[in-house]
């Protein structure tokens, strides 16, 4: 037993690393469980304070990213809004530390909370922007994997769906 006030030596790295796949699994889950929606925002806040502890500005990046991506799915307007701008002014704040597919996805999650806010004309001008930063992404299957995200948001019946079948 740890002796009160005693620090606990954590691996932030590896509990992120665990925790972030565990909220990638119930993202992927189509099938889940008021409880288990609950169980995906946690954890998902819980890997992106200990990446905070031990990572890096990109596993900080990912980490908001993630955050934003499950507000979005939990339709939270406000919640997606703000880590989508949070990871966009991340992203922009260290351009130099963001691999190219950081870039896209930055402006595919402002993409996704801005229609979920309602805001269609400029959820379709990030999406495009989204789209034009995976052209140069480098390597097929990280290009291949944003273009099957970008055409998975659920835009409404507007122009902007025809714009995600033509992708």
């Amino acid at each position: 037993m740890a002796q009160a006030g005693a620090k606990l030596t954590l691996d932030h790295k590896f509990i992120a690393s665990e925790l972030n796949q565990c909220a990638w699994a119930l993202l992927e889950n189509e099938s889940r469980s008021p409880e288990e929606n609950d169980e995906m925002l946690h954890v998902a806040h819980a890997s992106l304070w200990h990446w905070l502890q031990a990572g890096s500005k990109v596993h900080h990046q990912r980490g908001l990213w993630l955050l934003g991506r499950v507000h979005v799915l939990l339709g939270k307007r406000e919640a997606a809004m703000y880590y989508a701008r949070q990871t966009m002014d991340l992203t922009e704040a260290h351009q130099e530390d963001m691999a190219d597919f950081d870039h896209a996805y930055a402006f595919e999650l402002l993409a996704r909370a801005t229609l979920l806010a309602g805001e269609d004309g400029e959820a379709a001008v990030l999406f495009e922007r989204a789209a034009r930063l995976g052209q140069l992404i480098h390597g097929e299957q990280n290009r291949k994997i944003l273009f099957t995200d970008l055409k998975a948001i659920p835009y409404r019946e507007t122009e902007l769906s025809i714009r995600a079948r033509s992708i």
